[in-house]
C-alpha cells in the first residue's frame, strides 16, 4: 500500500515543524515549504497526495498558489488561515480548496480532515489530474486542448482565442466560482484595477455561443456578487 506524501506550506517554521512531526507520527511522509513558490517547485518534482496550505505567505501567497495548482491537478488542498471571516472561507473554497481550517486549530480535528480528504480522493478513486492535450468534458460541453475547439452537443462553438481561454480555465475547475479579477489575471496575464466590465462582455458573448438559451444558461453561470463558474453537470442526468 502506498504511503501518502503530504506537503506542508507555511512561512511560520514552527508550525511547519510541529505539523510535520504530527503527520509523521500518523504514518505520512512529509515535505516542507515556506512560501508558495517553494511549494510549486516541490509539487513539480514529487508526487504529492495532499497539501496543507497557509494563506498569508511571502513571494506567492496561498490563494495564488492554489490557482496555479488547480491549473494542472485536483489533489486535495486544505487551507490554513488565521482569518476567521466567513467571506475568507467562501473565497478559499470557491477558488478550489477542499477544506478550510482556521488557526488555532485542534490537531485531532485537523488529522481527521486530512484522513477524510485522502480517503475521498484516493481510496474512492476521485483523484483527477488534467494532462496536457486532454479533452475536457462537462455534460454536452466538450473542449479539445489539442485542436483548441469547443463543441456543445456535437455542434461546434466558434470562440475567439480569448473566449476559448476563459472557457478552458473555467472548465478545468467545474463548479468553482472565480471573480472577474481572477479570470482576467489568468487569461490576460496582467493585473487591472477593474476587470468586471471586460470579463462580463466576454462572458455574455460566450453564452451566446454555447448556450441554447443564453438568458437561462445551463453551463456558464453567474454567482451574483462573487463571480462566474462552469456548472458541474451530473453525467447521469446530462
Amino acid at each position: 500500500m502506498e504511503t501518502y506524501r503530504i506537503l506542508v506550506v507555511d512561512d511560520d517554521r514552527e508550525i511547519v515543524r510541529s505539523l510535520g512531526k504530527l503527520l509523521e507520527l500518523e504514518g505520512y511522509e512529509v515535505d516542507k515549504a515556506y512560501d508558495g513558490m517553494e511549494a510549486m517547485d516541490i509539487l513539480m518534482a514529487k508526487r504529492i497526495h495532499l497539501i496543507l496550505l497557509d494563506v498569508m505567505m511571502p513571494r506567492l501567497n496561498g490563494l495564488a498558489a492554489l490557482m496555479k495548482i488547480r491549473e494542472k491537478n485536483n489533489i486535495p488542498v486544505i487551507m490554513l488561515s488565521a482569518k476567521t471571516e466567513e467571506s475568507d472561507k467562501v473565497l478559499g473554497l470557491s477558488m478550489g480548496a477542499d477544506d478550510y481550517v482556521t488557526k488555532p486549530y485542534n490537531t485531532a480535528e485537523l488529522m481527521a480532515r486530512v484522513k477524510s480528504q485522502l480517503r475521498r480522493y484516493f481510496s474512492l478513486g476521485a483523484a483527477v489530474s488534467v494532462p496536457d492535450g486532454a479533452t475536457l468534458k462537462n455534460g454536452g460541453l466538450v473542449l479539445n486542448q489539442n485542436t483548441k475547439e469547443v463543441s456543445v452537443d456535437g455542434e461546434a462553438a466558434h470562440l475567439t482565442a480569448t473566449e476559448y481561454k476563459i472557457v478552458e480555465f473555467l472548465m478545468m475547475h467545474p463548479g468553482y466560482v472565480f471573480s472577474a479579477e481572477q479570470i482576467y489575471n489568468q487569461v490576460w496575464k496582467e493585473d487591472v484595477l477593474s476587470a468586471e466590465n471586460t470579463v462580463m462582455v466576454h462572458i455574455r458573448r460566450i453564452r451566446e455561443k454555447i448556450e441554447i438559451t443564453p438568458k437561462n444558461p445551463k453551463y456558464l453561470k453567474v454567482v451574483w456578487g462573487i463571480g462566474y463558474k462552469i456548472e458541474k453537470i451530473d453525467e447521469t442526468s446530462a
